[in-house]
């Protein structure tokens, strides 16, 4: 088969990489342009661009792929099929019908459930106990085509957004490799979603990363570790902003108001919550590197201070 794939992020990686390896031929490889990152503000490439040269694929990086130019230029290619993950650009009608077996996404969730942008974070923020790859022939909806596969994954009870987003790409390229060795031989049939059961996970906003302490000690633990290590959970004490790294909630009663430090030891900094205490593990303070509630209760003192 001679295949297109299209990707942006560190998530995609492995896929190509899969497809890399594998007998069919990877013709093009789409990703978006160079984007401006870190404090220098200079123009980076994606992680698909820097694998996709580092086996020497032919790249190509639109910036649209809905001005007639770009479907010519992926026409002349005689796709058979698209491969798509997590590229971030729409596909418009003329591309999805381009190929002779259509457009396949790889996404990180068990559909219809977290349709959308971020359901590495969601999953984990509503305390979801499994996750996996769905591998979909794509449609104009957003995450709505019919699924030609799934692969479940148990979330661990110390998971991160960090290990659950490594773990499910490395999934997905064996889920990818799984459904192209099936259509090598005959269609698979895609099933159709129960738009009844579908969830929407929204884009991370930044602004999300802030803690809310009348939120209950559970859902704040899922919080800090659905958001290690991006946007990563903050909160402030007086002028300092500190960042929570790792936390885990205490089911016990608390006499304090939220937000309230109520206890300090090598092993944490106890906090009251909406329900239940949140110990604190692993902080960091402004301009510096992030370390264990040992090493930061030596620098400030947390007792009785109360967080907002």
């Amino acid at each position: 088969m001679r295949i297109a794939f299209a990707g942006t992020p560190d998530f995609a990686v492995p896929c190509l990489t899969a497809l890399v390896n594998c007998p069919e031929s990877v013709v093009a490889v789409l990703t978006q342009p160079d984007r401006p990152a870190g404090r220098g503000r200079r123009l980076a490439a994606s992680p698909v661009k820097q694998a996709a040269s580092d086996h020497g694929l032919p790249l190509l990086q639109p910036p649209s792929l809905k001005p007639p130019e770009a479907r010519a230029v992926l026409a002349a290619l005689n796709l058979d099929l698209m491969v798509v993950v997590a590229y971030g650009l729409i596909l418009p009608p003329s591309i999805l019908e381009l190929p002779r077996l259509g457009c396949i996404n790889v996404h990180a969730s068990l559909l219809p459930r977290w349709r959308g942008a971020a359901p590495v974070q969601r999953a984990l923020m509503a305390g979801d106990r499994q996750t996996g790859i769905s591998i979909m022939q794509m449609d104009q909806g957003l995450d709505t085509g019919g699924v030609l596969h799934q692969a479940v994954l148990d979330i661990a009870d110390d998971e991160t957004g960090g290990s659950l987003h490594d773990r499910l790409a490395v999934l997905g390229a064996e889920a990818l490799l799984y459904v192209l060795n099936r259509l090598r031989d005959d269609p698979l049939p895609a099933v159709a979603q129960d738009d009844a059961r579908a969830c929407y996970a929204a884009k991370i906003d930044k602004n999300e990363s802030h803690i809310d302490w009348n939120e209950p000690a559970a859902a704040l633990a899922r919080k800090v570790r659905a958001f290690n290590p991006w946007p990563v959970a903050e909160s402030r004490l007086d002028d300092r902003r500190i960042r929570i790294w790792d936390a885990y909630a205490i089911d016990r009663d608390c006499k304090g108001i939220p937000g309230e430090v109520v206890a300090v030891g090598s092993e944490g900094v106890d906090v009251c919550t909406g329900a239940g205490v949140l110990r604190l593990r692993r902080m960091q303070l402004p301009g510096k590197r992030a370390v264990a509630a040992s090493e930061i209760i030596n620098a400030v003192d947390f007792r009785g201070r109360v967080f907002g």
